[in-house]
């Protein structure tokens, strides 16, 4: 399991003062209102940056932190992820689970036939599609519904799935 987890990435810069304007990448973009600290993820460091304000705006977080006070400092950070640990990332209700989690799981039909893997998570407003890369190279889109998924073995390493009729066609 990832020990970090991405909240959201800095699309650009807003303002002179040195916030930037995230995409959020989690299902509620108001958890961005209890992050004290988030870790931006350089590509080739992570920077512990203490969140100083948030602001909404449509579908876009603007973040400052308290380490930048200028336009020029934040530049450099377009489309970098936004992270937090596992510890500071919000509870999960029971059947929920991490995205980050669940990619690379097995996906097996109810009659043991290995399907594929999970590759991705799409969230469609409705519910959330489960994209498999199958063993021949083709992909399934599975409705992450309750008729189509019966179960998630994080121990084990597998999605327990009953294939809807014209899922395979």
């Amino acid at each position: 399991m990832e020990d970090l987890l991405q909240v959201g990435v800095i699309t650009g810069t807003h303002g002179l003062k040195g916030e930037v304007k995230v995409f959020p990448t989690t299902d509620d973009k108001n958890r961005f209102l209890d992050l004290e600290d988030v870790l931006l993820d350089t590509g080739g460091e992570l920077l512990e940056l203490k969140v100083e304000y948030v602001k909404f705006f449509k579908k876009f977080v603007f973040v400052k932190f308290e380490e930048f006070d200028d336009i020029n400092q934040v530049e450099q950070y377009k489309r970098c992820p936004l992270m937090v640990t596992r510890e500071n990332a919000v509870p999960l209700e029971e059947d929920e689970y991490y995205v980050a989690d669940l990619l690379g799981l097995t996906i097996v039909d109810d009659s043991g036939i290995t399907i594929g893997k999970l590759e991705n998570v799409i969230e469609t407003g409705a519910n959330d599609v489960y994209e498999v890369l199958t063993g021949d190279g083709s992909r399934i889109l599975l409705p992450a519904i309750k008729d189509c998924i019966l179960d998630v073995d994080m121990d084990e390493g597998i999605i327990l799935v009953h294939m809807l009729k014209g899922l395979n066609d």
